[in-house]
């Protein structure tokens, strides 16, 4: 985020922060629709599909079909529509607003990727979508640019504080991404989470309309965990270096497919969406479940709470890392964290089976691990994996903080020391067009005149 924080008057102040708590109402309406879309549609093709068909379960030729479906949708936003799908995942978690011409585009590739079965997340079209609304509730208020990209901003984190439980993680978020601009940052950033807090409300109020219930992070059933101990303490360490370097493996990969695609869309697409069906394929034969392999892993993440088998644990790990990395780099549009948090999860489960510790610090240690090893991010992450176990699991607060520093300085260590970082302009270049990182913060640039 720039420095450059110059506020209005307090009268104009007052007024864009009222405008804030405006946005957060359609904003997160947006993105309430938009994941009661992807879930109606999803249900329909996994679930009451098979079922017609006589499967109890997706039959092959639709875990193989459906991701080609999917990869054609996304190569038709990318290529027919103006935004070419919005913002790569490959390039980080950004909060960069989206010109309103590119909203199409953004709406149609994240439907073609989260609905048949791509390895990529949610959040990034979110922000994408609630950036958007900002945009237009900017220019009916004729607000300058400056103040203009505040409400932007305050749309995004408004859709995106709804998927992460709650305005607080957002919040963080926002404080994270925009540390640099110091002392400056609080009244800047206030009409932001004034929309994220509104936001969250009525996405709370909405209930489970249109299966919105699913798409709520949380892990119902664990047990409290109501004290700390030492040797969780030493598995939050070694989860959090574990996680970074399968995260940072997955990204290498990636990086490496998108420099192989350069120029390309059509092909790297499809023969992506071919790879992930016959991954999830493999990982049914060998035992597990193919539907765990697809998607973002969000909804899978109750089912690892639960998993009783380290082999299963340590095959779904390895092949959601290959998943993720091959939609990453193929051109695939959505989100870089959920995955990750998958992996973090299965990871942490390994040791809790083995050494018969509880469920719930597992899945704090690992949530917060997989966020920090995706966003190069810390204090959110952090926060994230103590929340996501809910008040039972408040004593797992300081393995998650463990694991969050453990994956940042261990993924950060790889970024610095890695030659991939050498060519990462030149394979986030054939990903698309350069754009805000996590890992390297910015505001994102005043609105396009429409």
């Amino acid at each position: 985020m720039t420095t450059d924080m110059a506020l209005p008057s307090s009268r104009q102040y007052l007024r864009l922060v009222v405008l804030g708590a405006l946005v957060g109402v359609p904003a997160v309406l947006v993105a309430a629709g938009f994941l009661a879309l992807v879930h109606t549609v999803e249900h329909v093709l996994w679930n009451e599909l098979p079922a017609a068909l006589g499967a109890s379960s997706p039959p092959w030729y639709l875990v193989m079909g459906l991701p080609l479906v999917g990869a054609a949708l996304v190569v038709a936003a990318r290529k027919l529509l103006p935004g070419d799908g919005g913002h790569p995942p490959l390039q980080g978690l950004s909060i960069a607003g989206q010109p309103l011409r590119a909203v199409p585009s953004v709406a149609l590739a994240a439907f073609g990727t989260l609905v048949f079965g791509a390895v990529l997340g949610p959040e990034a079209p979110l922000i994408a979508l609630g950036s958007a609304v900002g945009a237009v509730v900017a220019g009916l208020a004729r607000l300058n640019p400056k103040q203009a990209q505040l409400l932007t901003m305050a749309g995004a984190f408004s859709a995106v504080s709804a998927l992460f439980g709650g305005p607080l993680v957002a919040s963080f978020l926002l404080v994270e991404v925009g540390i640099a601009a110091g002392a400056a940052l609080i009244p800047a950033l206030l009409p932001g989470l004034v929309a994220a807090a509104i936001g969250y409300l009525i996405f709370v109020g909405l209930g489970n309309w249109g299966g919105l219930g699913a798409t709520v992070l949380s892990v119902p059933g664990l047990p409290a965990y109501q004290e700390t101990y030492i040797v969780d303490l030493v598995i939050a360490v070694v989860v959090g270096v574990a996680v970074a370097v399968v995260v940072g493996a997955s990204r290498r990969l990636a990086l490496g497919v998108a420099a192989r695609s350069e120029g390309r869309i059509a092909v790297p697409l499809f023969i992506g969406a071919l790879c992930v069906g016959a991954l999830a394929m493999i990982v049914r034969a060998l035992g597990g479940d193919s539907q765990d392999v697809l998607f973002s892993g969000q909804a899978s993440l109750p089912a690892l709470a639960v998993a009783t088998s380290v082999p299963i644990l340590v095959i779904l790990m390895v092949a959601k890392a290959i998943g993720y990395a091959i939609c990453l780099g193929c051109g695939f549009r959505g989100g870089p964290v959920f995955p990750p948090i998958f992996i973090g999860i299965a990871a942490a489960m390994i040791p809790a089976l083995l050494f018969d510790r509880s469920p719930t610090v597992a899945v704090a240690i690992g949530a917060a691990a997989g966020m920090a090893a995706a966003t190069r991010l810390l204090f959110s992450p952090a926060l994230f994996g103590a929340l996501f176990v809910g008040i039972g699991g408040h004593d797992a607060v300081p393995p998650a903080i463990l694991a969050a520093v453990a994956a940042w300085l261990t993924i950060t260590a790889m970024s610095k020391g890695s030659t991939t970082d050498t060519h990462e302009e030149q394979a986030t270049k054939a990903a698309g067009p350069r754009a805000t990182d996590a890992s390297r913060p910015q505001a994102p640039e005043p609105r396009e005149q429409q």
